[in-house]
């Protein structure tokens, strides 16, 4: 511990959505531990903009090359904008970067969490997509650079301060135990689950996310991807890791050990508590965050998920026992079928009929090189796509 600097200089790609924004309140309110160095985001050039007179960063990156003009005029002139992908892989590998921070949904967050760790820096993943994706490729290449993934999810999060300082290796461990707020359509009666509506969908009842993730959590395609994510991270086999529903979404996730002991991390509902951890660990500091008071908490209930119903969870655990290049078509497939959803082109129910039909007929290969995975990710959306067309 004693030789990891006391304020971690953070690189933060995807600064404007949900995470991006906590992680920088997170920041401001720790600034002896946390300084955010750099900034990136897709197109939202005037809340980006604004970022940048907020922290004073002198590094900017905008996904959207067509907006870099946009952003000149509206941020200091010594502050240096890198356009397009290469404008992340440039903030990524910064020298004078700690930690790279990704927050940015789907897949264009890869190749610059690849390049940040390349250059040696410590990785806070907030997209699930890195290790859905390309989990064997990432570890692979943590470990052999030697730097650390440092969970953001609250469920991966709450696993790695479960773990963090266990001993006995993963030889110990019985299950992890994700937990899951069962999305806005837990209690729903099965014969109304084809008729839920884009507007029901995005109505979450716990969290405020972006649309695509609001949706994958009301599908459980968010806690299928959290479980191929959990396989990498923790080294765990999807056999051992199961799944709860719990509506108050107190208990963050938990881990079941041989002796049948269970460890479980409790916090507010609030994203800045694993983000705090996530970027001073493996210190642990007092900022502005609430403890739980427990007398005011009425209960905890658990109960099992209805993957009848919502079957995602079938569909990842499949996907991530069979490994290879399925999970690449799990995620692809499932982000063009919240698309067509959001676009009104295919019913709720047909979000997991897309992914299924992508997955039964792809032929699964080896994902232990990039071209692999990204072959795998376009084939997908390209088969998701023709199933939408079929279905309009």
């Amino acid at each position: 511990m004693s030789d990891l600097p006391v304020k971690r200089r953070v690189v933060l790609l995807g600064s404007t959505g949900s995470i991006g924004c906590s992680s920088l309140k997170v920041a401001e309110e720790l600034p002896e531990q946390i300084e955010i160095i750099a900034l990136a985001a897709c197109g939202n050039v005037g809340k980006l903009a604004a970022q940048v007179r907020e922290t004073g960063v002198r590094h900017v990156a905008i996904y959207d090359e067509t907006k870099e003009a946009e952003l000149r005029a509206l941020v200091p002139e010594d502050v240096n904008i890198y356009p397009g992908p290469d404008g992340l892989l440039e903030l990524a590998t910064l020298a004078d970067a700690d930690v790279v921070l990704v927050a940015i949904v789907g897949t264009a967050g890869l190749y610059p969490a690849l390049a940040a760790i390349e250059a040696g820096k410590d990785l806070a993943i907030a997209s699930k997509e890195i290790l859905v994706m390309a989990g064997e490729i990432v570890t692979a290449a943590a470990e052999k650079r030697g730097v650390k993934l440092l969970p953001v999810d609250s469920e991966h999060n709450a696993i790695f301060q479960c773990l963090d300082g266990h001993r006995g290796g993963e030889n110990e461990v019985s299950r992890l135990i994700l937990t899951a707020s069962g999305g806005p359509f837990r209690t729903l009666p099965s014969d109304q689950i084809a008729d839920v509506t884009l507007a029901q969908a995005l109505r979450h009842p716990t969290w405020e996310m972006g649309p695509k993730i609001t949706i994958d959590s009301a599908t459980l395609f968010n806690k299928g991807l959290e479980m191929i994510e959990a396989r990498w991270l923790f080294g765990i086999g999807m056999d051992r890791i199961d799944v709860v529903v719990h509506p108050q979404s107190i208990v963050h996730s938990m881990v079941e050990f041989i002796d049948g002991s269970i460890l479980a991390q409790l916090s507010r509902t609030d994203m800045c508590f694993p983000i705090q951890y996530a970027l001073t660990w493996p210190r642990r500091v007092k900022g502005g965050l609430k403890p739980l008071d427990f007398p005011t908490l009425a209960r905890l209930e658990f109960e099992a998920p209805r993957t009848a119903d919502f079957p995602a969870l079938d569909l990842a655990r499949r996907a991530g026992g069979t490994g290879g290049t399925l999970p690449a078509v799990f995620n692809a497939a499932n982000e063009v079928a919240v698309d067509a959803f959001r676009a009104e082109k295919i019913p709720f129910p047909g979000i997991w009929k897309c992914v299924a039909a992508a997955m039964d007929a792809h032929v699964v290969k080896p994902s232990d090189t990039l071209d692999s995975v990204v072959t795998a990710d376009l084939w997908a959306r390209e088969t998701a796509a023709a199933f939408v067309a079929g279905l309009a």
